[in-house]
């Protein structure tokens, strides 16, 4: 039986990747900062770890508890959506959105199984060829900051049997996302699979749409 580890997982796009992976037989890890409020993920009987996404320490004693645990696939996913531009905030959005993701990978790249594949979840919002729009500075620089972080490790692990990816799932209909987003949870998780399924080490660090489709940076 494979092993997914999903961060973020108590809600939106986190909890659909939960439930459809273990629907289709894979055990599943769900980390939440907050265990004890998971109940949707308790429902799915997954297994359920403590993790602050965007805290080094409890990242490295998430590590420690699943040492010897060979995971098939790590999806990145905790991330927040930082109002207005102030220190508090960009930092924040940097913390999750970037450091926390790049610190995940290194942490648990000694977990990983062969042909292991890590997944952080990113967006569209972080393309500088894609923005033609503007505002949403602190978001649009921590997602673009995590594309180059995560490309960075792509480069420096290409010895290695993992591949790396960055997916943007859509714009989704979550708490982040808003009512008026374009898709659901279940139709962006949905296409995701496939993608991650799909990918090789070949696409090691490319930046995709959650149907598999290459972004400009």
């Amino acid at each position: 039986m494979p092993t997914i580890l999903i961060t973020g997982a108590n809600r939106g796009i986190g909890l659909e990747f939960a439930r459809q992976y273990a629907a289709d037989g894979w055990r599943v890890i769900a980390a939440a900062r907050r265990p004890g409020e998971a109940e949707e993920l308790k429902q799915l009987g997954v297994e359920v770890e403590q993790l602050d996404a965007a805290e080094g320490a409890s990242i490295h004693a998430l590590a420690d508890r699943l040492k010897g645990r060979a995971i098939d696939v790590l999806i990145a996913n905790a991330g927040v959506l930082p109002r207005g531009v102030d220190t508090a905030e960009w930092t924040k959005a940097f913390a999750t959105n970037c450091i926390g993701p790049t610190l995940l990978a290194k942490a648990f790249k000694a977990h990983m199984a062969a042909g292991g594949k890590m997944i952080a979840i990113t967006s569209k919002m972080g393309s500088i060829a894609d923005n033609e729009s503007g505002g949403a500075i602190a978001y649009r620089s921590s997602k673009a900051a995590l594309n180059a972080a995560w490309r960075s490790l792509s480069i420096d692990w290409r010895g290695d049997d993992i591949a790396l990816a960055m997916l943007h799932p859509g714009w989704v209909q979550t708490d982040m996302g808003g009512a008026g987003a374009a898709i659901d949870p279940t139709t962006s998780v949905s296409g995701m699979p496939a993608t991650i399924a799909g990918l090789t080490r070949d696409r090691t660090g490319s930046f995709l749409n959650y149907d598999g489709q290459e972004l400009p940076w």
